[in-house]
């Protein structure tokens, strides 16, 4: 996966907008499929003020929105609108697998395996770019640090490593 350069002010801009649609739209569509449901297949209320029994047919309502929605969105996802909060996304889903081996791979990194190198280096990159989009400033400067030392040491050993050579298929091989 290559880095793209985001534009901070739409990124944040998209992001809240379909956060707040994402929001809206199931809060929405859980009740609209609850009633429906209830409508037609809920039990009536015997005595009023006690329960219904359709507990299951609202949580069945909420599953229904949930997909609807999840649809949606990534019916959507190739849309101009949302190459920023996708790629973004993507990156974060990337972090998540890294950071499962991300033992394994600063063992690696110590043996000077250059995979295990380019591996950091687009982590420790694309960390510090989402940090910036989402204003994570508590963690920017471990991460900056962490990229500094692993930059020092890649220097040091005089090769040629950047973030851009990463592959995903790169973290199979680790």
């Amino acid at each position: 996966m290559q880095l793209m350069d985001i534009d901070k002010t739409t990124y944040r801009k998209n992001t809240n907008k379909v956060i707040m649609s994402f929001v809206a739209s199931l809060a929405i569509l859980a009740l609209v499929f609850g009633a429906i449901l209830i409508h037609f297949f809920g039990a009536p209320a015997a005595v009023s003020g006690e329960s219904t029994g359709n507990f299951h047919l609202n949580v069945i309502g909420v599953v229904l929105a949930l997909a609807v929605c999840s649809a949606v969105l990534n019916s959507q996802k190739q849309k101009p609108f949302f190459q920023e909060v996708y790629y973004v996304w993507r990156l974060k889903q990337l972090h998540n697998q890294i950071y499962r081996k991300l033992a394994k791979i600063k063992q690696a990194a110590e043996n000077n395996e250059p995979n295990a190198f380019i591996i950091l280096s687009f982590y420790f990159v694309s960390l510090k770019q989402v940090y910036t989009l989402d204003d994570n400033t508590l963690t920017l400067a471990t991460v900056e640090q962490d990229l500094n030392q692993l930059n020092d040491k890649i220097a040091s050993l005089g090769l040629s490593i950047s973030a851009e050579q990463f592959e995903p298929t790169m973290l199979e091989q680790i």
